[in-house]
C-alpha cells in the first residue's frame, strides 16, 4: 500500500526521489516508467556517430558521448529499424528530415494501422496518428515514426484484443499536460498490447501514446539499465 501511494505521488507531483524512472505495477504486470519534464530536460534523437556510423546500441551511445565529455542520463530505443539500423519510418533530427514518413501497408507491428509519430522540440512534444500528423504540417526539431498507436484520443487502438495470445516485452511513449510531460515505459516481462495500452490510458492518463518496439526494448537511466544489451536504431536520449 505504501508503494502504491508513493507511485501515485510521483505521478501527480513528479517527486520520484530525484530519478527520472520508477517502477509501476498494474494488474499482474510490472513496468519501469520514466517521467520527463521538458521544461527541465532536453530530449534528443540519436542515430549515427561523428563518423556517420550507427551507434547501434544504448551502451555504444553512452560510451561515445562520454568520450566527448557528455553524460547520457536517459536513453530508450526510439523506433523500428532495418538491418543497417536505418529507421523504418519518419526520422527528423535537428529539424532535418533524414527519412520520409511511411504510409505503406505490410506485415508486423509498424503496419498495424493506425501507426503514429512521436515529435518534440522547443515548443513541447506530441504523439499523433500518422495521417493526422501529415495533415497538421508540423515542423518539429525531432520526430520518429513507429507503430501501432497504443492510445488514440483517449481510446485504445481498435485492433487490440483483451484476450490476445501475443505476449512480448514492449516499450512506448505518451505525452500529456500540453506537451510538457512525456512518459516512457518498458515492461519487465512479456505483455499484451491491450495491457500495455491500458498503462498509458488508465494509469499514466496520456490521451495519445505510441508503441516504440517489442522484443528488443531497452532502457538506460542514471547508470541503471533494463535490457540495454539489445541493438537499437533510432535512440531517444537526454544528455547532461
Amino acid at each position: 500500500m505504501i508503494e502504491y501511494f508513493s507511485i501515485i505521488y510521483c505521478l501527480m507531483f513528479g517527486a520520484c526521489g530525484g530519478s527520472l524512472c520508477f517502477d509501476e505495477v498494474m494488474g499482474e504486470n510490472r513496468y519501469t516508467v520514466c517521467r520527463v519534464d521538458l521544461s527541465k530536460s532536453r530530449l534528443q534523437l540519436f542515430l549515427n556517430d561523428e563518423k556517420s556510423e550507427a551507434y547501434g546500441s544504448l551502451w555504444r551511445l553512452k560510451s561515445g558521448l562520454e568520450g566527448m565529455g557528455q553524460k547520457l542520463r536517459f536513453a530508450m530505443n526510439g523506433g523500428m529499424y532495418h538491418r543497417d539500423y536505418s529507421p523504418v519510418g519518419l526520422y527528423i533530427a535537428e529539424g532535418v528530415e533524414k527519412k520520409p514518413i511511411s504510409t505503406k501497408g505490410g506485415f508486423g507491428n509498424f503496419h498495424l494501422l493506425p501507426n503514429g509519430v512521436f515529435y518534440f522540440g522547443p515548443n513541447g512534444a506530441g504523439v499523433m496518428e500518422t495521417k493526422r500528423y501529415m495533415a497538421a504540417n508540423l515542423k518539429p526539431r525531432f520526430a520518429t515514426q513507429s507503430g501501432p498507436m497504443l492510445v488514440i484520443e483517449g481510446k485504445l487502438h481498435p485492433r487490440f484484443l483483451k484476450d490476445s495470445d501475443s505476449f512480448k516485452i514492449r516499450n512506448g511513449v505518451g505525452v500529456k499536460e500540453g506537451g510538457r510531460i512525456v512518459y516512457f515505459a518498458i515492461s519487465h516481462s512479456p505483455v499484451r498490447f491491450w495491457d500495455f495500452g491500458k498503462l498509458f490510458k488508465s494509469r499514466l492518463k496520456t490521451p495519445n501514446a505510441l508503441f516504440l518496439d517489442g522484443s528488443i526494448s531497452s532502457l538506460l537511466w542514471d547508470n541503471k539499465s533494463r535490457r540495454a544489451y539489445f541493438p537499437a536504431g533510432p535512440i531517444i536520449g537526454i544528455v547532461e
